[in-house]
């Protein structure tokens, strides 16, 4: 209590002082003695409380302006966020949409009924390298329909349920695509060897085929239509001892972003039974 009382008495001298020296100031220019042991005396007091004053007030002003800013970088970085998340979306529909532009620009080129259809899932057991496709036979499709998209032939359908069919890619070391070199019209069976590699089977050695010849389907073995491309030679190696060249292949279709294809739709070919009907 002292204490308070002291500081009481101080506020109260100073503002004696200061109603003094207010009070003289259009009398005399001067201070005389008394005044300027007060003035002394009460200055660094009075500086003391100013500073004090503006502290707090700059330190209060402070304290409210960083909890507003606070506030607003919250507010901003979940704006951010959400901007983020839209413009991903964004970018995901654009890539979409441009895929789709070029199996319809494919779709086109073919002149043959198709079915567009996602692919949902790829063969866990890294066994075979099969997708599965989310149209089945209530879509149409059946068993040896030939899967392509824009950039090539993708593989064929193995399995058909009402709803999803397997396809085996062409990079799967059962699958088999009769094909023509387009340059020099040399036949050969491509198979599939990796994910980005096959191999082109039965080429006579000394024949005419070179590195970046493409190879497209042939027509023949009933499953994919003549022409479809596939992929392009890689290298053509000779071996000695052996009746073929060992060619690699390239296939044009990215497997590893394999997203849409179209399944090429055709009649079933007539049973024997059918047959005698007829």
């Amino acid at each position: 209590m002292i204490r308070f009382y002291k500081i009481w008495i101080w506020i109260f001298l100073v503002g004696v002082a200061l109603f003094l020296l207010s009070s003289n100031t259009d009398v005399r220019q001067n201070w005389n003695p008394a005044e300027r042991v007060i003035i002394e005396i009460i200055s660094p007091v009075q500086r003391l409380v100013t500073q004090s004053i503006k502290t707090t007030e700059e330190f209060w002003l402070n304290y409210f302006y960083l909890v507003n800013v606070r506030h607003k970088n919250r507010q901003l970085k979940s704006e951010l966020d959400a901007l983020r998340m839209e413009n991903s979306r964004y970018r995901e529909l654009l890539s979409t949409h441009e895929r789709l532009r070029e199996l319809l620009c494919f779709r086109n080129s073919i002149n043959l009924p198709v079915i567009a259809a996602r692919v949902i899932a790829r063969d866990p057991t890294g066994w075979f390298k099969s997708a599965l496709i989310d149209k089945g036979t209530r879509s149409g499709v059946t068993l040896n329909m030939p899967v392509v998209n824009a950039s090539g032939v993708v593989g064929r359908v193995v399995s058909v349920s009402p709803n999803y069919a397997k396809v085996l890619l062409i990079i799967d070391q059962n699958s088999a695509v009769d094909c023509l070199v387009q340059r020099s019209r040399q036949r050969g069976i491509v198979k599939g060897l990796s994910e980005h590699t096959c191999k082109l089977d039965y080429v006579v050695k000394s024949t005419d085929v070179k590195p970046e010849d493409v190879l497209v389907t042939s027509g023949l073995g009933g499953v994919f239509p003549k022409g479809l491309p596939v992929g392009c030679v890689q290298n053509v190696k000779e071996i000695s001892g052996k009746l073929f060249s060992d060619i690699g292949a390239r296939p044009y279709v990215d497997f590893s972003k394999l997203e849409e294809v179209l399944v090429i739709l055709r009649e079933q070919e007539p049973s024997n039974h059918q047959k005698e009907k007829k």
